[in-house]
């Protein structure tokens, strides 16, 4: 066993969620022919529990949303003037960028800019890959040029390609640029001490929010013990979402609501996308990991096993907005969604990484780590089940029997029927809340648009099954047969 888990190590632990998801769907129809009334009793147990989920998911969202709302009418530059401690504060922007169009670099630039926070406490680091070598030079040349006197540094990168045991993409990017950037501060900022750096590892696209510094350096400074947390903003999908394809949007919606959800419950929440860290710990983990694709929240377990248990995400009730899926043709988009969504679902890969972590480190609670387990494996458990559970085996059993005159199978199609009509409360409050998150329209989009994005979430069971169930199924599989996955970098346009 070596000290980082890799891939191929601890195989039953890739295989188990694979192996409980196929389980799950062969016994269904297994026992949907042999034993139909079991069956049946499963499903409206499940979607009962489903429906609870839903009841107290949209608490937690309307709550998120509320305090959403609330937090966007606070001047947090102004109250940082009442605190000592944050005047020597920086920021470390972290943007690693592959084959994207300069007007992509340049409207993330020109957000940090116009930032509440004071341009001169922020270092921009742009991260270039070799194998993109004579465009991002290009690009570097105009942002020097337009943002190079406007920040207390752009710092550029290069990540040589070919390197041995990495996995290209962002997280192997990162992870240059991690160590590339200690060098720098070492030789040219030693003034500045590590607990006064934050760094935000943003997307390319990745649009914060005019107080996002000012923000994340009040709760920064007022949290307890600052260095043993990350900070998750609100992540939106939202940049090009007007003219983004129906499903992508109802895609983009539902992984923000989902966020909202988890932003009310800490004890559960993982860093996702873009977000903000200590530079004191990433330099303590050695930065991101370089074998693996979901660097984003696989930097949170590396600290969470790093300091024994006692690390922890703080909520940030703004926003950062990034591009939703887009292609030049409309299957293109489906496609380029689909991609992203097994990428996100390739998350998976983080159970064998935990166990391997917690077989090793007996300081951890047991029932902490029991939690995080749980909470792992079930939500990409019911991420794979639970939409084809509901809308298409669900209904199976019923088929089957229904010739017999058991009184539950006679009444097993109204209940469910009944199930999924107050289910349906939840899908309404999503649309009406989508609107109140969307940016604002542009002028070459019709105004009656906005009926549109309220009937196209009559598409989520369908979306829900095609760009839910299907990615999270194909990457639990891939890694349950050793066929791991590689980054994909998503194609996004405005």
């Amino acid at each position: 066993m070596t000290d980082r888990y890799t891939y191929g190590h601890l195989r039953f632990w890739e295989m188990f969620p694979g192996l409980l998801v196929w389980g799950t769907f062969a016994l269904a129809l297994l026992l949907s022919f042999v034993e139909p009334l079991w069956v049946i009793v499963f499903i409206l147990v499940f979607d009962l529990l489903w429906l609870y989920r839903v009841v107290y998911f949209n608490i937690f969202v309307v709550l998120s949303w509320k305090r959403h709302r609330e937090v966007q009418k606070v001047n947090w530059q102004k109250k940082l003037e009442t605190l000592s401690n944050a005047r020597n504060i920086h920021h470390l922007v972290f943007l690693p960028t592959y084959k994207e169009d300069y007007s992509i670099i340049r409207e993330t630039l020109r957000s940090l800019k116009e930032n509440s926070f004071p341009n001169h406490r922020i270092l921009v680091v742009l991260g270039g890959e070799e194998g993109d070598k004579e465009a991002f030079g290009k690009h570097v040349h105009r942002a020097q040029k337009e943002f190079g006197s406007v920040f207390k540094a752009l710092i550029v990168t290069l990540h040589p390609k070919g390197l041995p045991q990495e996995i290209p993409g962002k997280g192997s990017n990162l992870n240059w640029m991690g160590h590339e950037v200690e060098n720098i501060l070492h030789e040219k900022y030693p003034k500045i001490s590590d607990e006064d750096i934050v760094v935000s590892s943003f997307d390319i696209d990745t649009i914060a929010h005019p107080q996002y510094f000012s923000y994340l350096t009040y709760l920064y400074c007022t949290v307890e013990n600052p260095t043993r947390s990350s900070y998750q903003p609100i992540a939106l999908f939202s940049n090009n979402i007007w003219n983004a394809s129906a499903p992508v949007r109802i895609a983009a919606f539902g992984t923000t609501f989902w966020l909202f959800g988890e932003l009310t419950r800490p004890d559960r929440l993982w860093t996702f996308s873009s977000h903000s860290m200590p530079w004191k710990m990433l330099k303590d983990v050695r930065f991101w990991q370089k074998d693996i694709v979901s660097e984003d929240s696989r930097i949170f377990m590396q600290a969470f096993l790093h300091y024994h248990g006692e690390y922890r995400v703080t909520p940030m009730f703004l926003p950062v907005s990034m591009d939703a899926v887009t292609g030049k043709t409309y299957r293109e988009s489906l496609k380029g969604l689909y991609v992203q969504m097994r990428r996100w679902a390739w998350g998976v890969e983080h159970l064998p990484y935990l166990i391997h972590g917690f077989k090793r480190d007996k300081q951890i609670p047991r029932l902490k780590k029991f939690r995080y387990f749980f909470n792992h494996v079930e939500g990409m458990y019911t991420w794979a089940t639970a939409p084809i559970t509901m809308f298409v085996l669900g209904w199976l059993p019923l088929w089957v029997a229904k010739g017999e005159t058991n009184a539950l199978i006679q009444a097993a199609p109204f209940t469910l029927e009944q199930i999924m009509q107050w289910a349906m409360i939840g899908i309404l409050i999503s649309a009406v809340m989508s609107l109140t998150i969307l940016p604002r329209r542009p002028q070459e989009v019709s105004k009656h648009t906005w009926i549109i994005m309220l009937a196209q979430w009559l598409l989520l069971p369908i979306t829900f099954i095609v760009f839910g169930s299907f990615p999270a199924i194909d990457a639990q599989t891939r890694l349950m047969l050793g066929k791991y996955l590689g980054f994909h970098v998503t194609k996004k346009t405005r």
